[in-house]
């Protein structure tokens, strides 16, 4: 069985453009040249911005349309290296300990030199990354980097600039292919600059409601198009509330779907009030929406979008 051949990156921005359209993601010039010059000069690619917006889904399609592995950090609170990048399999090397023992058949500098060696090396997904693989360099998703605290950040340095890793009792291990990387940040908290030195930036904002629009047809294409586009309507006018948690996209994606499960070719406000779960994830947001604040919005969009088709 022949050996796959690692995917060309995109030559050019409309070329990454294309990429991200083949895997049925809807961006915009700014973001595609913004990956691009992360793809072409081998540098980290940072996105920041709200919750649902799509960052990690870019990382989901890379590897999907360049046919490379995935490698998926989720960060939490308290992660550290044993968790993201490696640690001893402390347990085999007991093992190996009490084996050697019983039989006498090696010395202690050569015990200890094996115990260290890569058959008890556990890798994690950092460390994952910088290994060669056939189908070219993995995609390494760093998701959700504020979520952890300083000190992991300050590791990460090392691994971001020079794309290495040092093990004490090891060695350092270098990649001969920087990894794609993706880093992601919700911006909970601010991230240390250093870190985003490191790395290309990029803030992945809401999209316009002609982007949104562009999104669900590609992602939603079983809703009406009436009823999209007054979801759409809807959603971008809640954005603009000061809401504890707005929509984003991947809210509306699933109300839209929710709808069409429901067999709604338009929105009416009695399915807003039923389904409003399905697009905010606060109590407070949706009671001070349900009822005659949802009423009302819906009438301003419908108006809007009347006014829209009679041009």
């Amino acid at each position: 069985m022949p050996n796959p051949r690692p995917a060309p990156l995109p030559a050019s921005v409309d070329a990454t453009l294309d990429l991200l359209t083949g895997g049925s993601y809807v961006a915009d010039r700014s973001l595609a040249t913004s990956l691009y010059l992360a793809l072409k000069l081998r540098r980290p690619l940072f996105l920041e911005g709200e919750a649902g917006v799509g960052k990690t889904e870019i990382a989901k399609v890379l590897s999907a349309t360049l046919g490379r592995k995935l490698l998926r950090l989720q960060c939490y609170e308290g992660l550290d290296a044993a968790a993201a990048v490696y640690e001893w399999n402390y347990a085999r090397q007991m093992m190996e300990i009490r084996l050697a023992e019983a039989t006498g058949d090696r010395d202690r500098d050569a015990l200890s030199a094996d115990l260290f060696s890569d058959r008890f090396l556990v890798k994690r997904p950092l460390l994952q990354a910088l290994e060669p693989d056939l189908a070219g360099p993995p995609v390494l998703l760093i998701d959700e980097l504020d979520r952890t605290d300083e000190p992991f950040e300050a590791y990460l340095l090392e691994i971001l600039s020079d794309f290495q890793v040092s093990i004490p009792e090891y060695g350092t291990i270098r990649a001969a292919e920087p990894p794609i990387v993706i880093l992601t940040s919700n911006r909970t908290r601010e991230i240390h600059d250093a870190l985003k030195r490191r790395c290309f930036y990029h803030w992945v904002d809401y999209p316009s409601a002609a982007r949104e629009r562009e999104i669900l047809a590609v992602k939603a294409p079983q809703a009406d198009a009436r009823l999209a586009a007054q979801v759409v309507g809807f959603v971008q006018s809640l954005r603009g509330m000061d809401l504890y948690k707005a929509p984003g996209v991947a809210e509306t994606l699933d109300w839209a779907q929710a709808l069409v499960e429901l067999n709604q070719l338009e929105l009416e406000p009695t399915v807003i009030n039923d389904t409003l779960g399905t697009l905010l994830k606060y109590q407070d947001d949706i009671a001070r929406i349900q009822g005659s604040e949802a009423a009302r919005i819906l009438a301003q969009v419908k108006t809007e979008l009347a006014a829209t088709t009679a041009r």
